[in-house]
C-alpha cells in the first residue's frame, strides 16, 4: 500500500500547476485538424521537462517518450487533445473564450493528465525498466486521428506493447473509476439516404414524387429494424439526427437528404443492420415511384479491452483510490471511441475515471454546453496512470 500512497503524494504535489494547464486548454478550445496553440503548449510542457518529442503526427498530432534507464518494455499512454463545437453554457472563470468552441468532453483534463503523468514519470525514468510512449492524440471527435497515428507509425520503433487510455465520466464520483473486460464501446458507422422524387406544385401533387412523404415513411420504417429485426437483448440504435429538403411550403420538394448514425456491439449485427437500411430504404422510394441512394460511412470500430491489461488498471484502481472505489461497469456503451484502434494494434486498457461531484453540480454530461470537471480528478488520474506504467513495465 505504501508505494501506492507515494505516487498519490506526488500527483497530489502537482495539483496546483495541472488545475492551472487544464484550465488554459479549457479556455482556448480548439477542434479537430486544427489543435495547433493546444500542440504548442504541449511541446512547451515536453521541452520544459526534458522529454524527447516529435510533432507533425497526423498532421497535428505529438509523440512524447520517456527512456528507461533499464531495458525493458515500452508502454504507451494516450490522451486525445481536440474540442467540440459546442456553446459552453456553465458559469466559471475558466469557461471557454472562444464563441461556439468548447472541452465538452474532457479532453483538456485527458491532456493534462497526460502530462502530469510524463512529469513524474521522468523525474523516475532512470529506475524506469522500459520506455513510456506519450501520444496527444488529434480528431478523436471527427476523423479518427488514433488511425492515422498508428498508420504513420507511433507503434513501432520501439515498439509498443500495451496501451492505457482513459475517459473522464461525471456519472461516476470522483475518486472512482469504472471499468470493464472485453467491449466497452460500439461500432460506429455513418449514414446518408438521398431520395429523389420529382418536383412540381404543391396544389397538383398528383403531377410530381414527393421526396418529404418518401423520406417520412423511410424515417418510421427504419424505427422497426431494432424492434423488429433484432433480438430484443441486443442493443442497436438507428437514428436519423438531419433530415434536410424542399425550398418553398407551395413547392412539392424532388429531393431530401437525411443523416444518421448507427451503432452495433456485434459484427454480425452489424452487418444485419446494414442490409437493412439499405433494403428499407432503396424499396421504399421504388415502391413510392421515387429512388433512393443510401451510403454508409464505416466508423470506429469496436472498443474492446484485453482482460491481462485491465487487470493492472483494477489493480492498481484498488491501491490507489481503495478496493470500494473501482466499479465493474456493466454494459459497453454505444458510444464511439478511437482508442479502439489502438485497442487492435496493440494489448490496451481503456477505463472511466470519476470527475463528477453532485455537491458542486457536476452533474452534466458529455457534449453539454454544460459539462465540467471536479479538478480532484487530475491527481486521481495521474496517479493511476503512473502505477499503471509501473506495474506493466515491472511485469
Amino acid at each position: 500500500m505504501k508505494k501506492y500512497n507515494e505516487i498519490l503524494v506526488k500527483a497530489q504535489k502537482i495539483k496546483d500547476w495541472m488545475v492551472e494547464i487544464r484550465r488554459d486548454f479549457h479556455m482556448n478550445p480548439e477542434l479537430s485538424t486544427q489543435e495547433f496553440r493546444t500542440g504548442g503548449k504541449i511541446t512547451e510542457y515536453l521541452e520544459t521537462m526534458g522529454i524527447e518529442y516529435k510533432t507533425g503526427i497526423a498532421d497535428t498530432g505529438i509523440v512524447g517518450i520517456i527512456r528507461g534507464g533499464k531495458d525493458g518494455k515500452t508502454v504507451a499512454l494516450r490522451a486525445d487533445i481536440d474540442a467540440l463545437p459546442i456553446q459552453d453554457e456553465k458559469d466559471a472563470e475558466y469557461k471557454s473564450t472562444i464563441d461556439g468552441k468548447m472541452h465538452a468532453c474532457g479532453h483538456d483534463a485527458h491532456t493534462t493528465i497526460l502530462l502530469g503523468t510524463a512529469k513524474i514519470l521522468k523525474d523516475m525514468e532512470k529506475d524506469l525498466q522500459g520506455n513510456v510512449k506519450l501520444f496527444f492524440q488529434p480528431a478523436e471527435e471527427t476523423v479518427g486521428g488514433a488511425d492515422r497515428m498508428i498508420k504513420e507509425g507511433v507503434m513501432e520503433n520501439p515498439k509498443v506493447e500495451a496501451v492505457f487510455g482513459l475517459h473522464v465520466s461525471p456519472e461516476i464520483d470522483v475518486g472512482k473509476i469504472g471499468i470493464k473486460y472485453g467491449q466497452t464501446n460500439a461500432y460506429t458507422d455513418g449514414l446518408e439516404i438521398i431520395v429523389h422524387g420529382r418536383g412540381c406544385h404543391a396544389a397538383r401533387p398528383h403531377e410530381g414524387v414527393d421526396a418529404i412523404v418518401i423520406a417520412s415513411q423511410i424515417v418510421m420504417a427504419l424505427q422497426s429494424i431494432a424492434s423488429r429485426n433484432i433480438d430484443p437483448v441486443e442493443p442497436v440504435v438507428v437514428t436519423i439526427g438531419t433530415i434536410n429538403g424542399g425550398t418553398r411550403g407551395n413547392i412539392i420538394a424532388g429531393k431530401v437528404r437525411l443523416t444518421g448514425t448507427i451503432r452495433t456491439l456485434r459484427p454480425g449485427t452489424r452487418e444485419l443492420v446494414i442490409k437493412r437500411i439499405e433494403s428499407i430504404v432503396t424499396q421504399i422510394a421504388e415502391a413510392m415511384g421515387g429512388k433512393a441512394q443510401c451510403i454508409i460511412k464505416e466508423g470506429y470500430p469496436a472498443l474492446v479491452n484485453t482482460d491481462e491489461i485491465i487487470d493492472i488498471v483494477k489493480d492498481s484502481g484498488e491501491g490507489v483510490l481503495g478496493t470500494d472505489n473501482v466499479v465493474m461497469l456493466e454494459n459497453p456503451r454505444l458510444g464511439g471511441e478511437d482508442f479502439a484502434y489502438f485497442a487492435k494494434a496493440a494489448p490496451s486498457a481503456f477505463y472511466r475515471l470519476g470527475c463528477g461531484n453532485a455537491e458542486k453540480g457536476i452533474i452534466h454530461g458529455a457534449h453539454s454546453g454544460l459539462f465540467d470537471i471536479d479538478e480532484d480528478c487530475l491527481v486521481f488520474g495521474t496517479a493511476l496512470q503512473v502505477q499503471n506504467v509501473l506495474t506493466f513495465l515491472n511485469m
